[in-house]
């Protein structure tokens, strides 16, 4: 560990700027915590990666409660940390890069970009997920400007400005199935871009979207580049051009909506070398419908320990949880002598 001794010490670090990072700081800030919250910098490979998280790329979010008219993910993110800061929460624009984890006797040590250690006595960590991106700088202009790419189908999906138009998914496992199959609900036509010839996908999943009328499977394709046409609303998806993996050949697929479903990535590069534990999946593990993790004073919350729902209301109620969580803890420490 290393020796900081003269250096505040603070009750709260909050690594993450997303719904959880800002809900769990709102609240460690009504318990009179002073949480610090580090928002990290953008980053623009392998994928889009901007304080604020995966909503920084929503245009619209409507199906969050409390904005009935819908509300952009940006816009919402701006009030998350307005809320946060009204009531105390110190910001910080560095990323956290490296932990020294204690057994909650001592305080945990944080390594910044900034290069200063900082010690706390609880770090919240709600560092999400990233999308797993084709990798095309066109998908990814698109992806930022709204332009109808996308790499969650059940958030943005039923949008109006996808609503009977054809719309295409790239993947062939369950999650492809799964965000595909909801798709129909509001597509004309749903085409599922894959580079083999036969899905990776359960067959329940796979029954489940091909029975639908309106479902397709490209077979043995790969998304070459996402083709955008300036409209009066800025540049938008027209069309995608695809390469035959067996012959080489290419083709056009005229849509308006492509959404990527090839998995996502937990960030959470900077704790693997950590005694922290993780599931199969490379999520962190909690144990029970707490956010503790498997070292004292340590907590996740958000889509960094949630594989399965990654939406913004259950990543704000993990934050929640999270602060609650600390705010137990903390107040069962202890008191110093003197």
């Amino acid at each position: 560990m290393s020796d900081q001794t003269n250096e505040q010490i603070h009750k709260v670090v909050i690594i993450g700027s997303g719904p959880a990072g800002w809900t769990a700081a709102i609240y460690a800030a009504r318990a009179q915590l002073d949480p610090v919250v580090y928002v990290g910098v953008p980053k623009a490979n392998p994928g889009p990666v901007l304080p604020g998280g995966q909503l920084m790329l929503t245009t619209d979010v409507e199906n969050y409660p409390g904005f009935p008219d819908g509300v952009a993910g940006p816009e919402m993110m701006g009030m998350f940390q307005k809320q946060a800061e009204r009531f105390g929460t110190t910001i910080v624009g560095e990323d956290i890069e490296r932990l020294e984890l204690s057994d909650g006797s001592t305080p945990h040590v944080l390594h910044t970009s900034g290069g200063k250690p900082v010690r706390t006595q609880a770090v919240i960590i709600a560092t999400g997920a990233t999308a797993n991106w084709l990798g095309l700088e066109s998908e990814l202009r698109l992806a930022m400007a709204g332009g109808g790419v996308s790499a969650c189908a059940v958030c943005d999906g039923a949008l109006p400005m996808f609503r009977g138009k054809h719309l295409a998914v790239v993947g062939g496992g369950d999650t492809a199935m799964e965000e595909a199959t909801y798709l129909t609900k509001f597509a004309s036509k749903v085409s599922v871009i894959h580079r083999r010839g036969e899905l990776r996908a359960s067959k329940v999943m796979q029954e489940r979207f091909l029975s639908q009328p309106n479902a397709e499977v490209v077979w043995h394709s790969t998304v070459v580049d996402v083709l955008g046409q300036q409209t009066e609303h800025g540049e938008k998806i027209r069309a995608i051009a695809l390469e035959d993996t067996r012959t080489g050949d290419r083709s056009e697929l005229e849509i308006s909506g492509l959404f990527v479903a090839i998995g996502h990535t937990p960030a959470t590069g900077f704790i693997r070398e950590t005694s922290l534990a993780f599931d199969d999946a490379g999520y962190l593990a909690l144990s029970d419908r707490s956010s503790r993790t498997n070292i004292p004073l340590v907590y996740a919350a958000g889509d960094v320990a949630d594989a399965k729902y990654r939406q913004a209301i259950t990543a704000a109620g993990m934050g929640c949880q999270a602060a609650l969580d600390a705010e137990h803890d903390l107040a069962a420490l202890p008191v110093a002598a003197g």
